[in-house]
């Protein structure tokens, strides 16, 4: 029988063979840990959860520049008061005090607007008639006039042509052949169409004569105003009292000099009694006050400028096309009111189309538009038609698959009758001569930082579609390189 101390032996050899083989096991096998605690463990019980953040500490500034749920834009703070943004959208800026003063700038005036020594030069508007031409809403936002020191405009060709006819109603009133000329301006886009209506209204305001302007026709027919049926009209007109108060306020601040005299010789019956040695300027401030009653106000002041000895009128429009066609608007029966049965528009096509005539002489003005205008196939066949009579072509036949307005055919049918006054003035582009006067006079408002030669202007001219106004200020004005 093996002693105790033997079978000890024993058991410890069997012991060590056995750590042994499980410590060669361990080197031999990678130890894998099915999951770990660690993270749990050693996390930093200061962190804070995702999406909140820390009070800030004392003394210290700190910025957030995340938007809350609320937030609909970078200025969530303060919605735009009612307006505010129609004012911004057509604010107009007539300065620009960062530009060179041009020395040599001549001002229009009384006895040389109507010149002929005038084209091709550029001449400055004074301050009145600055003032009467915003007031009329002249003036428009794609203009550049915020580049230069002051509004000024080049005396054109088209603008001379203009001009001959301003003299002809002035020589023609004083007898029984009054006149009332009537032109349409046509052209390409940005070829200074709303420009040269400006010429005109500043012609008529340094001649005294009294002015009324539709400054945006697209406003009479877009529905944004009240109307309501005249009553008693047949067919049934419309009249719209809010638009015709405003134009009122503006005829009556363009035309301040006029009015400062102005007596009423008419009795006038109005839904508002007038005051006791009450003025002209009194019977207007009545519509403009009570817009219920501007209709009647307006006929009542048409009727004192009908009386013998009173001004030459001019009626302007911008955006012919708009009226032209339908309006916005609908009748009682839901269907859409055409727009020469808005007493405003009725009262300017009839002196348009030559079914009234301005009483005491005068000139109609209406400037079409190609960057904010309405298809109008009647108008612009009509157009082609004066275009066509001008050039001694043939007349275009009208397509009988195109549909028509019947009324603006009427209207302007008269522009198919070489005797008629109403004509068309095309505006085209700018003479070499004309553009060099333009450009030369961007130089010297430190707008155009180059010199003026031959080998520029005609690069301008070129690139401006040969001479058209509004590509020429873009690739000398606006353009930076």
């Amino acid at each position: 029988m093996p002693s105790a101390n033997c079978l000890r032996n024993f058991s410890q050899l069997s012991l060590d063979a056995t750590a042994h083989s499980t410590a060669a096991s361990r080197f031999l096998q990678p130890r894998v840990a099915c999951f770990s605690t660690s993270a749990a463990r050693y996390a930093n019980p200061q962190m804070k959860k995702k999406g909140m953040t820390a009070a800030p500490k004392k003394g210290v500034k700190t910025l957030n520049t995340k938007k809350s749920k609320g937030a609909s834009g970078a200025d969530a703070g303060k919605r735009p008061a009612q307006g505010e943004r129609k004012a911004q959208r057509k604010r107009i800026v007539l300065s620009n005090n960062n530009a060179l003063e041009v020395s040599s700038l001549k001002d229009l005036t009384k006895t040389n607007v109507l010149s002929e020594a005038n084209e091709g030069l550029v001449m400055g508007l004074p301050e009145p008639v600055v003032d009467a031409l915003r007031d009329v809403e002249a003036f428009k936002t794609t203009q550049g006039w915020s580049f230069f020191r002051r509004p000024a405009v080049l005396v054109r060709k088209e603008a001379i042509q203009l001009a001959k006819l301003f003299k002809a109603a002035e020589e023609a009133a004083p007898g029984k052949d009054k006149k009332t000329i009537r032109r349409i301006l046509t052209g390409n886009r940005m070829s200074g169409k709303s420009t040269l209506l400006l010429q005109g209204l500043s012609m008529a305001f340094l001649r005294q004569w009294f002015v009324i302007s539709l400054p945006e026709c697209q406003d009479i027919v877009n529905a944004h105003t009240d109307y309501a049926p005249l009553e008693g009209s047949e067919p049934t007109q419309y009249t719209q009292d809010t638009y015709t108060a405003a134009l009122l306020s503006q005829t009556l601040k363009a035309n301040k000099a006029y009015f400062e005299n102005a007596k009423i010789t008419q009795k006038h019956d109005l839904a508002v009694p007038l005051p006791a040695k009450a003025k002209l300027s009194d019977l207007v401030a009545i519509g403009v006050a009570n817009p219920e009653a501007s209709w009647s106000v307006f006929k009542a002041l048409w009727t004192e400028l009908s009386q013998p000895g009173q001004p030459q009128i001019l009626l302007a429009a911008e955006g012919l096309s708009h009226i032209m066609q339908n309006s916005e608007y609908m009748n009682a029966d839901v269907k859409p009111i055409h727009a020469h049965d808005l007493t405003i528009v009725r009262h300017f096509v009839d002196h348009l189309s030559g079914v009234k005539q301005l009483p005491n002489g005068g000139v109609v003005l209406a400037a079409t538009s190609k960057s904010n205008a309405p298809a109008s196939p009647a108008m612009d066949f009509r157009i082609k038609s004066a275009e066509a009579l001008k050039i001694q072509t043939s007349i275009p036949q009208w397509n009988p698959y195109t549909n028509g307005d019947a009324r603006t055919m009427e209207a302007l049918k008269d522009l198919e009758n070489p005797k008629a006054d109403l004509d068309i003035l095309e505006v085209g582009g700018l003479s070499k001569e004309e553009a060099r006067s333009i450009m030369e006079y961007y130089a010297e408002s430190g707008m155009l930082r180059h010199q003026v030669n031959d080998g520029l202007v005609t690069e301008k001219w070129s690139l401006a579609g040969m001479g058209n106004i509004g590509e020429l200020e873009r690739a000398s004005v606006r353009a930076r390189i």
